[in-house]
């Protein structure tokens, strides 16, 4: 029940001239919108080691250690990148604001050893 090849023309030459619907990302830089969850960024400074964001992770991707002495407390962060699903349940447990959610976006990578960092 088509009416002719004059139909699909204009529907062509319609999305000929349409603004596309992507952005070149690479060439163009991404607009992040606000409270966006990225990647997520660690102070080490504030954190005093009580473990309520390996414990409220629902996927299992922070681990902290003291890497100090037993008197001089020093923690390290290590984030499953692979792992995380950024709902940031980590972040609004840890009560000194030792954790953050970033506005990185570029978290894609060809080595899966890449995914794990110390923080």
């Amino acid at each position: 029940m088509s009416k002719g090849p004059g139909k699909i023309t204009g529907y062509a030459l319609h999305h000929l001239t349409a603004k596309p619907a992507t952005t070149a990302y690479p060439f163009i830089p991404i607009k992040v919108e606000p409270n966006y969850r990225g990647k997520l960024t660690f102070d080490t400074t504030k954190c005093i080691g009580c473990n309520l964001c390996v414990r409220d992770c629902p996927a299992y991707a922070i681990k902290v250690k003291n890497i100090g002495t037993p008197e001089e407390k020093k923690f390290q962060l290590t984030l499953d990148i692979d792992h995380c699903i950024f709902c940031g349940q980590c972040v609004d447990s840890c009560r000194k604001g030792a954790l953050a959610l970033s506005e990185n976006v570029e978290l894609a990578t060809l080595d899966r050893k890449s995914l794990r960092e110390e923080l």
